[in-house]
């Protein structure tokens, strides 16, 4: 699993969106029990705090002691330093996983494996996630031009997967039909500015030209940005499962 993410942990805690709460009840209202789940890949632990309000305990886990150290502290959520595809935990250990806008960066047999030991026999596995989000239309002419032409060499090519709303990810599990979720903000430019900066590919160019690549489209996007109702949507991803009998 790679960690594209450690370097921009503040910014990733202050600037990724949330996922809406109905999304999350929702994956939620299919485990049967409600003791342990486990957020994989957990970041700041966005999802793994919206889990605790359902959950008796809630486990958190990433690579990246930077981000774990930006999650919030709730009394029953646990937060492991460990990788997605090899983990400490016992067999037949939770109720439901998630992996949230990671799973991508996975080697998925490994990942799979995993998750078929420490899945109880009757859990859930959900994995979610949000595709480019869209905007005014002047904004997003910039805004695509920026992610396909500006920064698009510098994407790793799991993003891919994200491209095509997680469709093309192996799943080898007996898939439960999901309903379709967006998500809404009303962002000021800094905002907006923000989330680009926690892109991988925006830390890429970066590296390479040592120039942040947003510099090249900041005036023109700051110009249609404040003329617009400054409204983002970003297309939610989401596949549930079950382990097959």
């Amino acid at each position: 699993m790679k960690d594209n993410f450690s370097g921009q942990a503040s910014d990733y805690s202050k600037f990724r969106p949330h996922y809406p709460k109905e999304m999350i009840d929702y994956i939620v209202s299919f485990a049967q029990n409600k003791n342990h789940a486990l957020d994989v890949a957990t970041g700041n632990g966005q999802v793994a705090v919206q889990l605790s309000a359902h959950f008796h305990a809630v486990y958190a886990t990433d690579i990246s002691e930077n981000q774990l150290l930006h999650a919030p502290q709730i009394l029953n959520v646990i937060y492991k330093k460990l990788s997605a595809e090899h983990t400490d935990f016992g067999d037949n250990e939770f109720d439901l996983i998630t992996v949230a806008q990671a799973i991508h960066w996975f080697d998925f047999d490994l990942f799979y494996n995993e998750i078929r030991r420490i899945l109880k026999p009757d859990g859930i596995f959900a994995v979610l996630g949000y595709g480019l989000f869209s905007t005014n239309d002047d904004s997003d002419k910039i805004l695509l031009d920026f992610y396909n032409n500006i920064v698009g060499p510098f994407w790793d090519s799991e993003r891919r997967y994200l491209d095509e709303m997680y469709e093309t990810i192996p799943f080898p599990f007996e898939e439960i039909p999901a309903k379709k979720f967006a998500n809404h903000f009303t962002w000021t430019f800094d905002q907006l500015v923000g989330y680009l900066e926690t892109w991988s590919a925006t830390e890429h160019y970066k590296a390479h030209h040592n120039q942040n690549p947003i510099d090249l489209i900041r005036e023109d996007l700051q110009k249609s940005w404040e003329k617009s109702e400054k409204k983002v949507s970003f297309p939610m991803l989401l596949r549930i499962g079950k382990l097959k009998a």
